[in-house]
């Protein structure tokens, strides 16, 4: 006997069956309410299928809550932001209302996540937005959306966060500055971009490392080394 579906709107919404999941909300409207073992609702998993038709039917229904949070602390809005391709359904989010500098359980706000990824064109509609998501807010780590891009060795992302006030310099629990991410993971384009933007080579983290010392081969120290002369940089 084929086991029946604990979280039928769950599904329904995951799988971007609006017809059903409208059919099953109408029927037993706590349903919506509902939390699984993730604590996510339906809303989650419809951001998560990037499917706006079921998220535009939940927004019409009684106490929807554009920012209620998954197990996690997450957010429609994070979950949609997260994927590449979810420009659409964030730009109904925020429409909808949902805050763009709402924190996750780690502290992190969807610029952190959208930070991580190099997902550049989200990015500027979050900080050009009214209210805009702040570059200046660390995550239980220390660490604000710049260390995240530059960990990453997202250039033209760290560039945009610096556009908007991001600090350059600020330090996570670790000690480490972007600068360090940038040289730690061997993004020498990235480290450049920093020093170039005025960052401070001669900062230590909590191991009284500088940046450079932290480089994981000759190669990258050596390239970096290299470009921060041309640009007249001292290391």
């Amino acid at each position: 006997m084929e086991k029946q579906d604990e979280f039928p709107a769950h599904s329904a919404a995951r799988d971007g069956k609006v017809d059903l999941l409208e059919a099953l909300i109408r029927e037993t409207p706590r349903l919506a309410r509902q939390e699984d073992v993730d604590g996510r609702l339906p809303l989650h998993w419809a951001a998560s299928a990037n499917c706006k038709p079921a998220i535009l039917f939940l927004s019409k229904l009684p106490a929807f809550d554009p920012d209620a949070p998954d197990g996690s602390g997450w957010s429609a809005l994070m979950i949609a932001g997260s994927r590449a391709d979810g420009d659409e359904v964030v730009d109904l989010l925020l429409k909808l209302g949902a805050d763009v500098n709402l924190k996750a359980n780690g502290g992190q706000t969807l610029l952190h996540f959208v930070a991580s990824k190099g997902n550049i064109e989200i990015a500027r509609k979050l900080l050009n937005h009214t209210p805009a998501a702040s570059t200046r807010v660390p995550d239980k780590q220390g660490q604000y959306p710049i260390h995240r891009a530059a960990a990453a060795g997202w250039t033209p992302m760290v560039r945009l966060l610096l556009q908007h006030k991001s600090p350059l310099d600020a330090t996570d629990v670790s000690g480490f500055t972007a600068l360090h991410h940038a040289v730690a993971e061997g993004h020498g384009d990235t480290a450049v971009a920093l020093l170039q933007a005025g960052a401070e080579a001669g900062k230590r983290n909590i191991d009284g490392k500088l940046a450079i010392d932290i480089a994981p081969d000759a190669e990258v120290q050596k390239y970096i080394k290299r470009a921060a002369e041309l640009e007249g940089i001292q290391l």
